[in-house]
This record gives C-alpha cells, structure tokens and sequence, in this order.
C-alpha cells in the first residue's frame, strides 16, 4: 500500500491532565456530562436492571429531555461517565498493558457492569487514518482500573474506544472515545478506495446493500476457495460483529446484527446481516468481526454516503481515498 511519509516527533502518552485525572480518579468529579440519550452502545437494547448498591447513577438518565441522536465515540464524558486512560508511554512494536478508567457521576472508578454481547465492555482501537484496527476485551481490576495487551504496529494518533452498559443506569450502553499517541516515525496510510469486496486470510468477504443516512440492511457474504462459508462460529453472541467509524472526526456508529445463534432462523452464514444508518454523508470504514475454524478474523471495507456539502456544520472532509488495492489481504488483529 502505497503511503505519505510525514516524520515527526510524537509525544508519548496522552494529556498531563488525564494522566494525572488517572493518579487521582476517587478525588475527581465528572468532566462533564451530555443530557442526549444513550445512541447505542452494545447493551442499548438490553433491559436494564435494578440500580445496585453503590456506584449508582447520581440522577435518573431516563428524566433527560429528548434529543436528537448522535453517534457514539465523539466525547471523553458523557452522561457523568469520563473515559481516563493512564498516560502510560506506547511505543511501536512493544507489547505492553494499556490501562485506562471509567470514572462514574461521583468521580469514582466505575466497577458494575451489564454484560452486553457477552462482555462487560468493548474496546475498539483505530489510528486518525482508520487503519490499525483493533477490538479487544479488557480485563477489570479490583481498583476500577481496565486492562488488555495491546501491541501497536505504527506510531500516530489513535482514538481508543470504550463501548459498555453500566448496570443499574436505566438509559443503557454508551460509547465513549478518547485520543492517545503512539511514539516513533509516523507514516500516514492513505484511505483505501470504496470496494465490494474485501480479502483477509484466504477469505473473501462481499457488502450486499448500501450505507446511507436512512436506516438500511448490510450483509456481508463470507466465502473461502470459492466456497460459501456455511458454518461461521458464534463471535460475541452473534455471527459477525460490525464496527464503523466516520472519516474525519471517528464517529462510532452501533449496528445491530440480525438475529443470533440458536434462534432457529438465523444461518450461520455465508450472509451475516446488520442494521446500519450513516448520520452525515462521508466516508466510513466498515470492520467486520468473523469467527470460522476457531479463529477470528477481521474484513475491511471503505465505503462512501452520498456527496457531502461542505458548508455543513456537520460535514466529514473527504480527503483522497488510495487507488484500489491489488489483491493486497486486510490486516487481521489480536483478540
């Protein structure tokens, strides 16, 4: 793949205030707060349940008024919950923990969790280019504090997403999103052009249906030798998991699979169904998640909604997508 070198020095870690809001998380009030409704994290459509002792939402999120939704991903706080990685160095190349918090409306770490798609919280990973993809499933500790082996390929800025359902909050999952750099020599890696089809592992991965600012149905055909894959494997509750991220300004959007596992409706495969609606036109990267032989691997596709107006306040830059990749395979990631 063809790129644009830009060297320059990254600073490691993130802000002096997040990393000291990390060092003192229990003597910290909340960042802010968004009166918006919930726009769908994993367990937005899940009942909630009763609020357990401690740890409890200051005030109802259910009394907020209405408002129009936004997609998830854009804010460090939202609702009082305030995503605060540690400020630990990253390099590339080097496997290391990454720690970060989830502070709740009282500025104490956040500890009760509803599991939503089979985990009690969702951290996705993308560089500003939308390249270096990953989701992982940290592990919580004792003291509030989430963690997870994370190796990143390249240096850059990245947005580290926490996508969770805090138990007892009756307005359900939200995504929250915070910026982290990586040291080292960055090189910028062009967005691939719109495609149809995406190659990964020997698999090919087709987009059946079009992402556009109208809820729509995206199904995603997996075949491997020219084969339809008939017996994908259960991935987080579903047969496929399916992430999107706006160009520009990494807007996550949560798509519902349809159906699941054992339902007796839904196939397991070739085709592995998503409800999707794009908030602006612009360009999107789509990342699909798919288990088969006991391994997961990850399908990439660029696609574009409609032309956007520029004059917009919410207007995506379109930069330059790349030229269509010759047989080049998607990279896959750790899980």
């Amino acid at each position: 793949m063809n790129t644009v070198t830009r060297v320059g020095a990254f600073g490691v870690g993130i802000t002096l205030a997040f990393g000291a809001a990390f060092g003192v998380g229990n003597a910290i009030g909340p960042v802010g707060s968004d009166p918006k409704p919930a726009h769908g994290g994993h367990g937005a459509d899940k009942a909630p349940q009763s609020p357990p002792p401690g740890n409890a939402p200051s005030a109802p999120a259910s009394a907020a008024p209405a408002a129009a939704e936004e997609p998830g991903g854009l804010r460090v706080s939202e609702r009082g919950y305030t995503l605060v990685p540690s400020g630990d160095p990253l390099a590339v190349g080097v496997p290391a923990d990454f720690r970060f918090r989830i502070l709740g409306p009282d500025g104490k770490p956040w500890t009760r969790y509803q599991p939503a798609h089979e985990k009690d919280l969702h951290l996705i990973v993308a560089r500003r280019d939308l390249s270096g993809f990953q989701h992982v499933h940290p592990v919580l500790g004792a003291d509030g504090t989430w963690s997870v082996p994370l190796t990143f390929a390249a240096a850059g800025d990245y947005r580290v997403f926490a996508d969770f359902t805090p138990a007892g909050d009756p307005a359900g999952g939200l995504t929250l999103g915070a910026d982290v750099s990586v040291s080292g020599d960055y090189r910028a890696t062009p967005l691939p052009a719109p495609a149809r089809t995406a190659e990964v592992d020997g698999y090919t991965v087709t987009l059946e249906g079009d992402l556009t600012t109208s809820e729509g149905v995206l199904t995603l055909n997996v075949s491997k030798d020219g084969r339809p894959v008939t017996d994908l494997q259960p991935y987080l509750g579903a047969y496929g998991h399916l992430v999107v991220l706006r160009q520009g300004d990494l807007a996550y959007l949560h798509v519902h699979p349809e159906g699941e596992p054992g339902d007796g409706k839904t196939p397991a495969g070739p085709g592995v169904g998503f409800h999707a609606q794009a908030p602006s036109p612009g360009n999107y990267r789509l990342y699909l998640d798919f288990q088969h032989e006991g391994v997961v691997r990850t399908a990439e596709f660029t696609v574009r909604v409609g032309t956007p107006d520029p004059t917009s306040p919410t207007a995506v830059p379109t930069t330059p997508v790349a030229p269509p990749a010759t047989g080049e395979p998607s990279d896959g990631h750790d899980h």
